[in-house]
């Protein structure tokens, strides 16, 4: 790729509150061949010093009132604030970069016309235990590809599958898909790299553009956020109709975190039975939300604020 792609793209990260992240986020976005000045940071009225250290480092700072964060809406009014950028990579706070060539090798993608879009590899953070590990491992190999919509008949729903804590778009084909849903609360990425696909676009995954990014949920946690999975699935019949159900998937990575922990962390093959069934309860639970009342959904999501903003 050229150096003028990398002066044509901005680095967009959505932040709250960052400050135990700063030291090595900073860093290692001091590491990368692109300006800090090509980085926009866009803060949800943070209390620490998230805003001041980032503008220390040369980012441009935009405060968002946070009672109106969502995760597409915060997004899509970000790039609206860098109509010049033809490369926009996504990050979240807690994503950082393994080494200079991160954001390189995942902009260095759009030099195939075709892919609109790019995610890279995440890497389990450093002493992290086997079952948040193997979800690394698992979801993020070492093997680049580039998927395309006839891949649906071989991946089914994972054809669509990215990130956005570390994604990459090329604006064109952001707009032409409409861009982030601005009331999505969660996989506002997933949504978008459907629509690509389905309009003749490629989703590329870049495996040596690496960051280390991962969490150690607690079961309340996996139950939570699977309900907002489970949320998300039923707002979005159209990526099931077009590209299958996600239950298989979730067989068989089961199998493959069982076969896993037998050989490395046999220990913890009950708590992974027990992660099993809330995230199955918490999905079932999600996908049948309209029945719910707003103050129940508010209790069980990742995401209470969103369900508890205004009407």
């Amino acid at each position: 790729m050229s150096d003028d792609m990398l002066a044509r793209t901005v680095v967009v990260i959505p932040t709250l509150n960052a400050g135990s992240y700063l030291s090595r986020l900073i860093d290692g976005l001091q590491a990368q061949a692109i300006r800090p000045d090509q980085v926009l940071v866009i803060d949800s009225e943070s209390t620490d010093d998230t805003c001041e250290r980032f503008a220390a480092f040369g980012a441009k700072v935009v405060s968002y009132p946070r009672r109106n964060f969502n995760h597409g809406g915060t997004r899509a009014h970000a790039i609206s604030l860098i109509p010049d950028a033809e490369y926009i990579v996504m990050m979240t706070q807690d994503a950082i970069p393994a080494d200079g060539g991160t954001i390189r090798n995942l902009v260095r993608c759009f030099a195939d016309p075709d892919v609109g879009m790019a995610y890279g590899r995440q890497l389990p953070r450093p002493g992290s235990r086997a079952i948040e590990r193997f979800s690394r491992l698992f979801n993020y190999p070492a093997v680049s590809e580039v998927r395309s919509l006839a891949d649906r008949a071989r991946l089914g729903v994972k054809t669509t599958f990215c990130s956005n804590s570390f994604a990459a778009y090329r604006r064109v084909a952001y707009d032409d898909v409409g861009g982030f849903e601005h009331d999505a609360f969660f996989a506002e990425d997933q949504v978008v790299a459907g629509r690509m696909l389905l309009a003749g676009r490629k989703l590329a995954y870049a495996a040596d553009a690496c960051v280390h990014h991962s969490h150690d949920y607690t079961i309340k946690e996996e139950f939570r956020r699977y309900f907002d999975v489970g949320v998300f699935h039923l707002r979005n019949p159209w990526l099931r109709e077009n590209f299958g159900a996600a239950e298989g998937e979730g067989i068989r990575y089961l199998r493959n975190e069982f076969a896993h922990l037998r050989q490395c962390e046999p220990a913890s093959i009950p708590t992974s039975l027990v992660r099993t069934i809330a995230k199955y309860a918490g999905y079932r639970l999600g996908r049948v939300e309209a029945s719910l009342p707003t103050r129940v959904k508010a209790r069980l999501s990742m995401q209470p604020r969103y369900w508890r903003k205004p009407t």
